[in-house]
């Protein structure tokens, strides 16, 4: 008789395999559900960071141009921000404290002097693609316009 109890008690302490295929098909929903929202807050997050990143890169441009009198040749690129690649005897940097950042999609900012896009310079992202001149380019022409 202990033999059959303690037997018995194991069954009713076990799930069954029902009951595993529910909880399974449970969660399966919900990341269903779940994961394609967490995916789009992702990509939201890197958009905002971009902008973020273009308009501190923006405002460090119109600093280096008060000290030296002129932006950064497209030769010299951001990297004017960090040394004084031009020699200028007026440059006051290093303008950014951690360097120049890379977009959220792991590429290098692009810099031209003059800019393509009615201004003086453009500083943009090629956006998820990585691809330059394409429509989710990220620029100072445009990150001011979605503020």
């Amino acid at each position: 008789m202990n033999r059959r109890s303690s037997v018995a008690r194991s069954r009713e302490q076990a799930f069954t395999l029902i009951e595993l295929l529910v909880v399974i098909i449970i969660l399966a929903i919900l990341a269903a559900v779940v994961i394609p929202k967490v995916i789009n807050r992702t990509e939201d997050a890197r958009i905002a960071k971009a902008t973020s990143d273009i308009s501190t890169l923006d405002n460090t441009m119109e600093t280096y141009k008060l000290d030296t009198g002129e932006y950064p040749t497209a030769d010299e690129g951001l990297n004017a921000f960090q040394s004084n690649v031009g020699n200028n005897p007026k440059w006051g940097g290093p303008y950014l404290k951690n360097g120049v950042p890379q977009d959220p999609w792991g590429n290098p900012y692009i810099y031209a002097n003059p800019g393509d896009h009615g201004n003086d310079y453009d500083i943009y992202s090629a956006g998820p693609d990585k691809q330059p001149g394409t429509n989710d380019d990220m620029g100072n022409w445009n990150v001011h316009q979605q503020q």
